[in-house]
């Protein structure tokens, strides 16, 4: 299937379906939020969009990349995250990559975000709906962020039903850039697992699907079923 790989700058007009990546760490982060009980995750276009989104309505936390901030509630660090319980909460995210590719395509028809850690689930949910070819938004480094590339291309082939070994494509993501700034103590707002918990194959059994509501974009986890065996 002749799926399609673009960076940010790359996109014009609405794909039909977009798939937007970001491995390393927005895309690991938000599966870790739903799976610490977070109901919905708002992404928001700027951190003082986050902060006003949060402070207008109750109860909702925000998050961002980098080092903690007066005003957010957490980083973008799945390492840090983990231990937290937000059961029932709403998450307002703004990070460097991944919520600017979801909101570049938020009018499409469909729209999902993913990581290795819901690469499964996510080309399940793609088979399902008979799509076609998809966009897969490589949102790190201009669209040439190795991590997110081998994640997008892993999905691509899982959606044809090859018989895939992930190996290789986790190997491509463990040696790239992102995980060395990330090992190396490069990137601020960082937890010594992160790397590791960004690689977890099919970690959680969800996908992660945006979509507009009012005049926010949100993200919200759908249960896949597995394959039997």
């Amino acid at each position: 299937m002749d799926h399609h790989f673009v960076g940010i700058p790359e996109l014009t007009g609405v794909p039909r379906v977009a798939v937007v990546i970001d491995v390393m760490r927005a895309f690991t982060v938000a599966a870790w939020a739903f799976s610490r009980g977070v109901e919905k995750i708002v992404l928001a276009s700027t951190e003082s969009e986050a902060l006003a989104l949060k402070e207008s309505r109750p109860g909702w936390l925000a998050l961002k990349d980098g080092a903690p901030a007066p005003g957010f509630d957490a980083v973008n660090s799945p390492g840090l995250l983990r231990s937290r319980d937000f059961a029932g909460r709403t998450l307002v995210q703004k990070t460097t990559a991944g919520t600017v590719g979801a909101l570049a395509v938020a009018d499409a028809p469909l729209v999902l975000c993913a990581s290795f850690v819901v690469a499964g689930p996510t080309a399940r949910f793609l088979q399902t709906r008979d799509c076609g070819p998809v966009t897969f938004v490589v949102t790190g480094e201009g669209g040439q962020a190795d991590e997110d590339l081998a994640c997008a291309q892993y999905i691509g082939r899982c959606m044809a039903g090859d018989d895939v070994e992930a190996a290789p494509y986790l190997h491509r993501a463990r040696t790239s850039r992102a995980a060395a700034e990330l090992a190396g103590g490069l990137r601020s707002g960082f937890h010594p697992d992160d790397v590791d918990l960004c690689l977890e194959i099919d970690r959680f059994s969800f996908a992660m699907k945006a979509c507009r509501e009012e005049s926010l974009t949100v993200l919200r986890p759908v249960a896949v079923p597995a394959i039997e065996p």
